[in-house]
């Protein structure tokens, strides 16, 4: 199944189930500009990680699953995932599963509520997937080495994470939550107390530090810069031609790239 079958089949689950679209808000706001700003975000995302995906019949762990979206195109596609997730969202794991199995064999496929620091896989995985999940994971130096520790040798993490170093960002945080990265919250679930990064985001350089401590290393061909252009500019630009001047931007420009691109991809591998 190709990334935008995938995304057109979505868009009628969405229809089915009103429950997804205060997270996938694709039918909320149907503005031509926020649909395709919206629309191309789910797509480059989803694209950067099935072409990382490289090995057939791969085995992956998709940390801080969600909804299991991802992990649900992944098993679509011939693979084997785990998800695990601490999210309201784990109750609309069922409805889910029953309108994907329309399309493909879901055997292969488990997602659990389950905490990151609970996890004991180790050397299993060839990939671990993590979208918007790294700067919420704390203590992060342990919550890393748990990842490198369940990846096979040569195996990779690939990451989604919104760039520690955009000025909108860091300036909306700072307003909401300050200094205080860190918050522990009380999980009704799973009856104790777990920490929790609020938006604790970090740029590319400290990634590839703390990712070196754990025997992870930054592949730097694989990193890219995304979403310069805010919906306004889907109005006057087609999204073929924003998507090639950010490529063409981000390579060129490094304060742009440090300073206003909100996203990062990249991969990293275990030595």
């Amino acid at each position: 199944m190709t990334v935008h079958e995938f995304y057109d089949l979505l868009l009628k689950e969405l229809e089915e189930n009103p429950n997804l679209r205060g997270y996938y808000r694709f039918l909320n706001d149907m503005t031509p500009a926020k649909y395709a700003f919206r629309k191309k975000y789910f797509i480059q995302r989803l694209e950067y990680i099935n072409d990382a995906v490289s090995k057939g019949n791969s085995v992956i762990w998709d940390c801080g699953c969600g909804y299991g979206t991802t992990a649900i195109f992944l098993t679509l596609n011939g693979h084997k995932v785990y998800g695990n997730t601490l999210e309201y969202y784990f109750e609309q794991i069922p409805a889910r599963l029953q309108y994907w199995e329309k399309f493909g064999d879901l055997k292969n496929l488990k997602l659990d509520y389950l905490n990151h620091f609970d996890m004991k896989d180790q050397g299993i995985y060839d990939y671990v997937i993590a979208q918007d999940t790294l700067h919420h994971l704390e203590p992060n130096h342990e919550a890393l080495d748990i990842i490198s520790t369940a990846l096979k040798s040569g195996g990779s993490l690939i990451s989604i994470e919104e760039n520690g170093k955009n000025i909108f960002n860091r300036v909306k945080n700072y307003l909401r939550r300050g200094n205080k990265r860190i918050k522990e919250i009380y999980d009704e679930r799973l009856q104790r107390k777990i920490l929790i990064g609020d938006e604790n985001t970090r740029s590319v350089e400290e990634w590839d530090k703390l990712l070196a401590a754990v025997n992870l290393k930054l592949d730097h061909d694989s990193l890219k810069y995304v979403r310069l252009f805010l919906p306004a500019f889907y109005k006057v630009y087609s999204e073929e031609k924003i998507d090639k001047k950010e490529n063409e931007i981000w390579k060129k420009n490094s304060f742009l790239r440090r300073y206003f691109y909100f996203g990062t991809s990249f991969l990293a591998n275990k030595k």
